[in-house]
């Protein structure tokens, strides 16, 4: 949901105004009074203002006459404003007869009576509160008076209820916990946004989790009475929610938090042919953190596609490599190479941060926005993948370094695990969702024969690499480590270099390889090494949701 909702209104370029005969000053007022209520039907307050009065204008501030018309579109969940006829003079005004379509009141014949100062060429428009809104009698203020029906029930993928009733309770704490989020007051920045949905001030909304992504959803749709003073203008009835029906798999989410234990971190589970969330636990979605050697599938990615590298390329074994003119060095100094494959498999940096230079900015950073970096994510509240511009990630070094998840690239376990899914179908991307039953959206990433070539060396990670901890004996699992650098641990002199709150701990895997049913990404923020770390979580995860999915 935005934050504001600008006011709609419908330009008018002509408009029916009634016969209309008379003398010459008779015709200026008529159009003045035409101009003022067109210019109101295009949201041109200054042009408005410009046709006051001087004693208005003294007495009235140009902000302040906006923020009274605004104040009034609020009220009245105001869409458009169409001038239908402006009648003759009577007296001091002229009466205008307005069509005004509004969110909640629907549409409305309404009479604006126009006050004037003067007459003829030398007339303006007299400003007063009634002029705010159509219907309005002078000394009346326009005002409403709202109710939010019931808000409906939010359910797990089996129709267990995670949320029910005012006190928003659950058969299933445990898991409503993770997910469904907090209500509370409307945020100040929001308050505008919801006058103009018909809410009242006092409305609890969704200011979290599951509540906020299905807030229109489950709040329905506001009723009441617009009022004139004390008469009513309009009526309105509330429509009740309706309940939502969640991707959340209580099963699969219990695993999820079961092998977070009790450990700050986030694990994300998706069913990858629809995009469906089955679990997200703790910071699932809205930590951003380097993603380490899991960006090494999106690079590999780039390097095969621009055809710089094959599976069975081979590199030298090596401590560290020169990137740009610094000595990166490989995890714990270990020697790495050999084959493009196994450099994967062992999450060999001296290979992959001068591959990721040979790449380029611009191709690295095009691949990784593919996969859904830089872009809005799907569910509302979830941070956003980032991935510096081409022309602003900086020197080789920075691109090398970005090549195996560090510098100022930043990802969650959400995002990365929509990286696996791609792999995982073939180089199509799925958009996450969290409502059960969706027809299921891909954007495409890579072609299938990149895929699978990933795809193999993603089995080589779990098969004998840095991944074997998610092993399922019977099962082709898929997945890739990563060990985020969050301080220097290369530092001899340092004698907590290796202190395990130096990395941030990865894993991204799926399963069955070829025939995928459930991908899981978990991040542990400075708790070690992906493979030691996240990958056993990801294991259970796997196992169970492969038993239960």
């Amino acid at each position: 949901m935005t934050r504001t909702v600008p006011l709609v209104v419908l330009a008018v370029l002509s408009f029916a105004a009634g016969a209309f005969t008379g003398t010459a000053p008779g015709r200026a007022e008529h159009d003045l009074v035409q101009r003022y209520v067109q210019a109101w039907s295009q949201g041109n307050y200054t042009k408005m203002y410009a046709l006051l009065d001087r004693a208005s204008k003294a007495t009235t501030s140009r902000s302040g006459f906006e923020a009274a018309y605004q104040g009034a579109a609020n009220t009245a969940t105001l869409i458009s404003v169409v001038p239908l006829h402006v009648g003759n003079r009577v007296g001091e005004t002229i009466p205008v007869v307005l069509r005004v379509r509004t969110r909640v009141f629907g549409t409305l014949r309404e009479t604006l009576t126009v006050p004037l100062a003067g007459s003829g060429s030398g007339a303006s428009v007299k400003y007063s509160g009634a002029l705010v809104f159509p219907g309005l009698r002078p000394g009346e203020q326009l005002s409403r008076q709202m109710t939010l029906p019931p808000r409906a029930e939010l359910l797990a993928s089996n129709g267990t209820p995670l949320a029910e009733g005012p006190s928003r309770t659950s058969p299933i704490p445990d898991v409503a916990a993770q997910v469904v989020g907090s209500l509370g007051p409307i945020p100040p920045g929001d308050a505008s946004t919801y006058a103009m949905l018909g809410y009242p001030p006092d409305a609890k909304v969704g200011l979290t989790g599951l509540e906020r992504i299905f807030q229109n959803r489950l709040a329905g749709t506001a009723g009441g009475t617009l009022l004139a003073g004390s008469r009513p203008l309009a009526r309105a009835t509330a429509v009740a929610g309706r309940n939502v029906t969640t991707t959340i798999n209580p099963t699969i989410e219990r695993a999820a938090i079961t092998a977070m234990a009790g450990r700050y971190a986030g694990i994300a589970a998706m069913d990858p042919r629809t995009g469906g969330l089955l679990a997200l636990a703790g910071v699932a979605f809205s930590a951003l953190q380097p993603p380490g050697s899991t960006m090494k599938i999106i690079t590999a990615t780039g390097a095969l596609e621009a055809g710089i590298v094959k599976l069975t390329d081979t590199f030298p074994i090596a401590t560290e490599s020169d990137v740009g003119g610094f000595m990166l060095q490989n995890a714990n100094g270990e020697a790495c190479g050999g084959t493009f494959l196994n450099a994967f498999a062992v999450s060999c940096n001296s290979v992959f941060a001068p591959l990721g230079v040979k790449l380029g900015a611009q191709r690295l950073v095009n691949v990784a926005e593919r996969f859904g970096f830089n872009e809005s994510p799907s569910i509302p509240g979830a941070a956003e993948s980032a991935i510096p511009s081409a022309a602003t990630i900086g020197d080789d070094t920075d691109v090398g370094s970005s090549a195996i998840g560090q510098g100022r690239v930043l990802s969650t376990a959400l995002g990365m695990t929509d990286v696996a899914a791609t792999i995982a179908m073939g180089g199509r991307r799925p958009i996450p969702t969290l409502l059960a039953h969706q027809r299921p959206h891909f954007v495409h990433v890579t072609s299938r024969h990149i895929a699978r070539l990933v795809q193999q060396m993603m089995l080589a990670v779990v098969q004998y690499g840095t991944g074997t901890a998610a092993q399922i004996p019977g099962v082709n699992v898929a997945g890739k480590t990563g060990t985020a650098e969050l301080r220097n641990t290369a530092n001899p002199n340092d004698p907590n270099a290796n202190s395990a709150q130096n990395t941030d701990a990865w894993f991204v895997g799926y399963a069955p390889a070829g025939r995928p049913r459930i991908v899981v990404g978990a991040l542990f923020p400075e708790q070690g090494a992906g493979g030691a770390t996240a990958a056993p979580a990801v294991h259970d995860v796997l196992a169970a949701a492969l038993q239960a999915h």
